[in-house]
């Protein structure tokens, strides 16, 4: 395959309401759509979701775009491929820059899966598929008022989440945490750092967390700390899930060499695509290091790819994979992701299985 002609178009879409982390508050999702075009003139899409500020990572929603124009889009024009797995490679004398090189990737694959006249998670797996939907779980930024959290909590669980992470950071931790487990004894609960925790000074509040029956304490320290991250895990029962640490096959490879997790929070935009993503994946699993899918707070484009690699990947923890109307009042594609006791459909048809919306988005 040969693409010969890459467009991208930037959207913002607002947040049905703030959403706080460690790192801030939110109010709105930029993102890129971006097509790629092959000699027949069959059209894959991606999204590409880099963060305005350079907070979670480095990369940022503007040097994304830089990256693409000057360098990522002239490395793919015109070169021959046979299959997606190859694209990521093309891209290997620019160093960094994932999430660009992601958006470029899962468009090639959409493309590929398109011209097979499958499913992307079809092509993934090598055969049908055949789950219709998979179970999801939630993520909930700081809400101060405990009462407002415990509603908020109480509403996603009728809409049938099966596991809620709570955002935490120093001085919003121990008790959010407390008041929710004593609200829903039997709730699949985590909390998120985001990296929001210095050092091992904090021994006796991860303690103290470490008796919540948590699933999970995702990326307490710093990105790139995994000896802390280590020395941390050898203390706890809790898993300790990474997060931000995980950019590469190596970075895996060290995290399960040094122990600092038994869990890892993957997400396709930060470790670059689809192939490395499944690289990454295989070796965790034979590793026997649990692996979930994060999301991005994706428009429809970056949800529906990471359905289809979700139902690829049939992973066993509700991964962040939330219903489109959980962060905004429309989406961008058709169908949108809706919850259904506790599941979103995975979308059907060719590709990542959804189309643009023209009445919102025009590519």
């Amino acid at each position: 395959m040969k693409i010969v002609k890459v467009q991208y178009q930037t959207g913002e879409l607002p947040f049905l309401e703030p959403f706080q982390t460690s790192y801030g508050v939110t109010k709105t999702k930029s993102f890129a759509i971006v097509t790629v075009e092959d000699e027949s003139g069959l059209v894959g899409i991606g999204e590409l979701d880099a963060l305005v500020t350079p907070d979670y990572i480095e990369e940022t929603f503007q040097t994304s775009l830089l990256a693409l124009d000057n360098w990522l889009i002239p490395s793919l024009v015109g070169q021959e491929w046979e299959h997606p797995k190859e694209v990521f490679e093309l891209f290997a004398t620019t160093q960094g820059f994932l999430m660009a090189k992601s958006a470029l990737e899962t468009a090639c694959w959409d493309l590929f899966a398109k011209k097979e006249q499958s499913s992307l998670a079809a092509v993934l797996k090598g055969a049908p598929i055949l789950d219709e939907a998979i179970e999801v779980g939630v993520s909930i930024g700081i809400i101060l008022d405990l009462d407002s959290l415990v509603r908020k909590v109480a509403t996603y669980l009728d809409q049938g989440y099966s596991r809620v992470k709570l955002k935490i950071k120093p001085g919003y931790d121990l008790e959010p945490l407390r008041v929710l487990r004593q609200a829903f004894p039997r709730l699949i609960l985590m909390a998120d750092a985001n990296s929001a925790y210095e050092n091992l000074d904090d021994w006796d509040l991860f303690d103290q967390l470490d008796r919540l029956n948590l699933a999970m304490i995702e990326q307490p320290f710093a990105k790139h700390d995994f000896v802390r991250h280590a020395q941390l895990q050898q203390q706890l029962n809790t898993v300790i899930c990474l997060d931000e640490n995980i950019r590469s096959l190596d970075d895996a490879k060290t995290a399960m060499a040094l122990g600092s997790c038994r869990a890892v929070n993957l997400k396709i935009p930060r470790v670059g695509g689809i192939q490395p993503a499944r690289e990454i994946l295989a070796y965790l699993q034979q590793q026997d290091c649990l692996v979930w899918l994060g999301g991005m707070y994706e428009a429809g484009v970056g949800r529906a790819v990471n359905l289809q690699f979700s139902a690829f990947a049939n992973f066993t923890y509700p991964g962040d994979l939330s219903a489109s109307d959980r962060y905004f009042a429309e989406d961008i594609v058709t169908p949108k992701a809706e919850i259904h006791r506790g599941k979103l459909a995975i979308p059907q048809g060719v590709g990542i299985g959804v189309t643009l919306d023209s009445n919102i988005y025009k590519s």
